[in-house]
């Protein structure tokens, strides 16, 4: 098949991800949720079936027969029990803002950050080639449908890459957008779900055709294949000599990697909406499972039958067949269907991946540097901001190194490994979680001690018994060590470690992994009693249905931590919009933790404080449990542990202390008569917080409507010109002059999008405070006279009579020419279109010297402005409504961009106008130019 055909229904197929996506969370950010149910939440936990299911299972079906089925009954069997064991995992993550199996056990042996560590190197070193194997199977496919030759050539390999590059940019872009690893990713979720249905749809469709296309139905397939020696054995359970140890090793992988694996926990435990999906999820995955598998030995068989000694890979008979028999379309459609199981799974995982890596390698070595944190309160608050930052880009570059790594690993060691194998030795590294927490859950006694030797010494034997294997094939590793042992010694074979024989490969790692893991975990955890932390946090697992309270896990904070400090360590990490939300929240909750208005310095009390030279008031343990709890599902809990640890501390009044409190008693008298007149003011600032929020509100609303207008400015003349363009394509016989006039017009639409445009990066650059201005004695006279004849033309056209009256003798101002010219056509346009129809409209620009400063006058005889409505005139979210227009008239922007520029002079502009009697504007620029002060950035958003 052509391959550029390939490759535009590839892009194809991944844009309509990016689509899908982008509706979701968009109908997100509009509490409109496409992923609240149970069915997408069944299909993103189908996630489970990747490439290895799509491509694989029928290649371990060629081979060994009924073997496949047990790595989906495994799942099947477990799915009845979710209601017990999910559901707890479910509950105790969400009450612990828990974000990834290495913050499952972090938090739960003690929020210890070596274990999370060492978690997160565990799911790296064992996930990274099971990523590898999907780039594999889309490069293998891709090779299969265009002809490109082996799967190791430079063809697979580059589309190999590309896919990588691809799933990594959708995944920064809709995985990996805000610091809050909590936050669902309804974009994911919704698009996992969509991948899920066309996987199951295209290899249903295709075990149809080999079915019912290539033979005569389900009997006469059977009957071919029995009268093949070699396929008649793969009829039983024991065939291809697959034993009764391997089917209970396979029972047990599966199990353990559906609930364990990074992607698994993803999806099925922070993704989660609502417990009681788990209802439909524990029938509905099942039948899934079911469905997806009822062709696999079909097509095993059916691929054997037909294209059996014609050097095809088994892997790949999916797609290999409906080419061979003249279906390319099929063959096609199926390619999707393998590249949507593929690009599911590396999409989750690498999100999964990502927020362990920044959680539990990163965050806790940045915050345990104590050097590198200032003392400064303002300062402290600039750190903690500082990183929030660190731990949102740290992620998005943990996406690029996990996908990195995988290439890497395709490219050295994994294109020369089947599917099915490589995938089983991840879930092996994955079961090693299993005695940790399953401990965890049931079990108070374990503690960090025993679960990090145990993980240690399973991971360390699965890494010898089941990885040191494949690396004797890419000639990385003798093969000497297979048949004699590291060093010699026969009992260090990693396929009869201590002499063990007559197991499987799978079975012998799993069993002396599992021998080591249990057993340092359990003896260990008895040797040394747990900690108060760990007994604490086994509490809170073990009898998570029994708690319903937050004062229940209070007593791990003891000691007095400052207020301020709390709140600037959770504004750091939130944002102030966030952090005011969350302290309302707990206020509501607990009424007597918090200060009146949280948030909000109490100034009676700061004044006592610092009358008394007392530390500020110390922030109750139930807000510092409540407050771990947010940062946890930010940075995970053991960096979160860290954070507040790190501002808290015992601290007692000295003698010196009492001291100065005896001297200071006439200041407290002084302090006591003003208390009166303190609470006049709270309930004067009562008043005024609630006003501001008002006007909060009714910003945020023009904010939307200015949002409005600006995507309405720009998809105007983006419209035009695409329409144009395309008559000027579409019709190459054109007359010369209608071809010149549209190309004109496609020139002027060209410059109205790029003013505004550049109007709203003018904007920014003067919010940031990144504008600066190039002052020059100006004669004003000489600049008020270019700007009319700038805007003559306009005001030709709506009629307007334009005067000018500035005294030539006027002396020079200091300003930059550029910006104040700006300024003045700005407020000569705006006058222009504000004259009334049919009515001669008249403006006059008029200056005279006032003390230290120069006045400059624009006014007009238009529409006028409404007294309430000109404070807010020059709000770069505000335009001026008109009774008779659908939309305001511009962009909004021109009057905050001169504010802006007038600031910048150290000057400032109002306007003075009613209704109908026209207006104007003045600015006041100084004569004299003073040190340049930067404006501060200002803005109506709370955060």
């Amino acid at each position: 098949m052509n391959k550029l055909l390939v490759i535009a229904c590839s892009v194809g197929y991944l844009l309509l991800l990016f689509g899908v996506a982008y509706a979701a969370e968009r109908r997100s950010a509009a509490r409109k949720s496409l992923v609240a149910n149970p069915y997408v939440y069944a299909l993103s936990m189908a996630v489970y079936c990747t490439a290895w299911a799509y491509y694989g299972s029928v290649g371990r079906a060629a081979a060994q027969g009924l073997s496949y089925v047990v790595i989906y009954l495994g799942p099947g069997l477990l799915a009845p029990v979710w209601w017990l064991l999910l559901r707890k995992i479910i509950r105790v993550s969400r009450q612990q803002r828990l974000t990834s199996i290495a913050d499952f056990l972090s938090a739960r042996y003690g929020k210890s950050a070596g274990l999370g560590a060492l978690v997160t190197g565990v799911c790296v070193l064992g996930v990274v080639p099971y990523i590898a194997l999907q780039i594999k199977a889309v490069a293998s496919s891709f090779v299969v449908l265009t002809g490109g030759g082996p799967t190791g050539s430079v063809s697979a390999r580059a589309a190999a890459l590309v896919t990588a590059a691809v799933l990594a940019v959708f995944t920064i872009l809709f995985g990996v957008r805000s610091v809050e690893a909590t936050e669902r990713h309804e974009g994911i979720v919704l698009a996992v779900a969509l991948e899920s249905l066309l996987k199951l749809l295209a290899f249903l469709l295709v075990g149809l055709f080999v079915v019912f296309g290539l033979f005569g139905g389900f009997a006469d397939l059977f009957d071919q294949a029995a009268a093949v020696p070699a396929l008649r054995q793969l009829f039983t359970l024991g065939g291809a000599g697959t034993g009764g140890a391997e089917w209970l090793t396979l029972l047990l992988l599966s199990m353990s990697a559906v609930l364990l694996l990074p992607r698994q926990f993803q999806v099925a435990v922070v993704e989660n909406v609502s417990e009681d999906h788990l209802r439909q999820a524990m029938w509905l995955f099942p039948l899934y499972m079911l469905v997806i598998n009822l062709f696999v030995l079909p097509v095993a068989f059916g691929g054997v039958l037909r294209l059996g000694g014609r050097g095809f890979d088994a892997d790949t008979f999916v797609l290999a067949l409906p080419l061979a028999t003249g279906h390319p379309w099929l063959a096609l459609f199926t390619y999707l269907g393998g590249l949507s199981a593929a690009s599911s799974m590396i999409i989750v995982e690498t999100i999964a991946l990502s927020v362990m890596m920044s959680n539990h390698l990163l965050m806790p070595l940045l915050v345990r540097v104590p050097a590198a944190r200032p003392d400064e309160p303002h300062r402290q608050r600039r750190w903690f901001a500082y990183l929030s930052r660190v731990a949102l880009q740290s992620r998005r570059l943990a996406v690029l190194a996990v996908l990195a790594l995988a290439y890497g690993y395709y490219g050295v060691v994994g294109h020369t490994l089947p599917l099915v194998n490589t995938g089983l030795v991840s879930f092996a590294a994955v079961a090693q979680f299993v005695p940790a927490v399953l401990g965890g859950l049931y079990w108070k006694g374990g503690t960090r001690r025993g679960a990090t030797l145990g993980l240690l010494a399973g991971f360390g034997v699965w890494f010898f018994t089941l990885v040191l294997p494949t690396l004797v094939g890419p000639g990385l590793l003798a093969g000497s060590v297979l048949t004699h042992g590291v060093g010699g010694l026969g009992w260090l074979r990693p396929g009869a470690l201590f002499g063990l024989t007559g197991l499987d490969y799978l079975s012998h790692g799993l069993f002396w992994s599992w021998f080591f893991n249990v057993g340092l975990y359990v003896g260990v955890s008895l040797a040394w009693p747990p900690s108060a932390l760990e007994l604490r946090q086994a509490d809170v697992f073990v009898d998570v249905f029994a708690r319903h309270s937050l004062a229940e896990e209070i007593a791990g904070w003891q000691g007095r931590t400052p207020l301020p400090d709390v709140r600037a360590l959770l504004v750091g990490f939130l944002g102030k919009k966030r952090t005011y939300q969350a302290l309302r929240a707990f206020t509501e909750r607990f009424p007597d933790a918090l200060p009146p208005a949280p948030g909000v310095a109490d100034p009676v009390s700061e004044k006592l404080s610092e009358l008394l030279g007392q530390p500020p008031a110390a922030a109750d343990p139930r807000l510092l449990t409540y407050a771990e709890k947010l940062l946890a599902g930010t940075v995970g809990p053991a960096s979160a542990r860290l954070l507040l640890a790190g501002v808290a501390g015992e601290e007692q009044i000295s003698y010196g202390q009492v001291v100065g409190i005896l001297k200071e008693s006439q200041q407290l008298l002084e302090a006591n008569r003003q208390l009166h007149k303190q609470s006049r003011q709270l309930q004067r600032l009562t008043t005024e917080l609630r006003q501001a929020y008002e006007q909060l509100q009714a910003l945020d609303q023009q904010k939307d409507e200015f949002l409005y207008t600006v995507t309405h400015e720009l998809r105007t003349p983006l419209t035009s010109i695409r329409a144009l363009a395309e008559i000027l394509a579409d019709n190459p016989d054109l007359e010369p002059d209608e071809r010149l006039r549209f190309q004109l017009t496609i020139g002027r639409e060209a410059e109205r999008l790029t003013r505004l445009i550049s109007l709203v990066l003018d904007l920014e650059r003067y919010e940031s405070g990144q504008a600066s201005l190039e002052r020059a004695p100006l004669a004003l006279a000489e600049v008020a006279q270019e700007a009319l004849e700038a805007v003559g033309q306009l005001a030709r056209e709506r009629g307007c009579e334009l005067r000018l009256a500035v005294p030539a003798t006027l002396p020079p101002v200091p300003a930059d020419r550029d910006r104040l010219m700006q300024v003045l056509i700005n407020l000569l346009s705006n006058a222009i279109k504000a004259s009334r129809p049919g009515q001669p409209g008249r403006i006059a620009v008029l200056a005279w010297p006032s003390a230290d400063a120069l006045l400059l006058c624009v006014e007009d005889n238009g529409k006028g402005i409404a007294a309430a409505e000109q404070p807010q005139i020059f709000d770069k979210f505000y335009q001026a409504r008109h009774q008779t227009m659908r939309k305001p008239e511009g962009s909004g922007l021109g009057l905050a961009i001169s504010k802006k520029i007038v600031e910048l002079h150290q000057g400032r502009i109002w306007v003075e106008s009613a209704p109908e009697q026209g207006a104007r504007f003045f600015v006041e620029l100084p004569l004299a130019a003073p040190a340049r002060v930067p404006v501060p950035f200002s803005s109506s958003l709370v955060d």
